[in-house]
């Protein structure tokens, strides 16, 4: 078995898909699966990972989201068809730097960690360019979480996490939209006791094609998780963290 998967959900990023692949082959060195996971045939991405597939030291793979378009299905259709001991959920958009990859598996390794949150707001964490509502919300909801529940990480809404495959089959999901699974499983894995750790990471905006996040339409679903960790810490009800 792979140690690692890694789940790149992607809607026509055919303008970055190589570019990626090429990046994580150079600079992570985990033994690996990719899983690309497209919601339609006519995807832009399909045809390029089709051709280059084979050109990769470690397996590529295509998989369709099996439960309806949308990046948040897309993620969950990974997350579940995942064969590795670990999977990381990153973008094609090289926003998320690879090499990060191999300091979130090094914590894993070494403090046996169930999840591991890549963060642009702890020490040494930056973010370059992006929405200014967008970084102003994902940063006071970070901070704010963490200091009133201690749970820890600074950054609860970066999509960029590693998880431990048998943490994650203990999750039942119930997000509805856009990239708030990411925030769902670890205020879950906070609240049920698995041990979470972060490392910093400099997160840079797109520079081809589109962003799909929308704010607005989502913000309801990232508020739901905040105040659910916020009551059940408050409440008693977190757990202590394994170690």
């Amino acid at each position: 078995m792979n140690r690692l998967t890694i789940v790149i959900p992607v809607y026509n990023e055919a303008g970055n898909i190589k570019t990626a692949l090429d990046r994580i082959e150079a600079q992570v060195n985990i033994p690996r699966e990719i899983l690309i996971v497209y919601d339609m045939e006519e995807d832009t991405t399909v045809p390029v990972v089709r051709e280059i597939s084979g050109s990769y030291s470690n397996p590529v793979h295509l998989l369709k989201n099996k439960y309806g378009r949308g990046v948040l299905y897309a993620i969950k259709t990974g997350l579940e068809e995942a064969r590795g001991e670990f999977v990381i959920v990153t973008m094609a958009d090289l926003s998320d730097p690879p090499e990060i990859m191999n300091d979130m598996y090094a914590k894993t390794v070494n403090e046996n960690a169930d999840l591991v949150c890549a963060s642009r707001y702890m020490k040494g964490g930056k973010q370059y360019g992006g929405p200014f509502l967008k970084g102003l919300f994902s940063r006071v909801a970070g901070l704010s979480l963490h200091v009133l529940t201690n749970i820890p990480t600074h950054d609860i809404s970066n999509s960029f996490k590693m998880y431990r495959k048998s943490m994650l089959d203990t999750i039942g999901i119930e997000s509805k939209g856009g990239f708030e699974i990411g925030m769902e499983i670890t205020v879950k894995a906070f609240i049920a006791g698995f041990k979470i750790s972060e490392v910093p990471t400099a997160w840079h905006d797109r520079s081809d094609g589109q962003s799909n996040f929308k704010l607005w339409k989502w913000l309801p679903n990232y508020l739901h998780w905040y105040w659910l960790c916020v009551k059940c810490k408050w409440s008693g009800k977190v757990k202590n963290n394994k170690q």
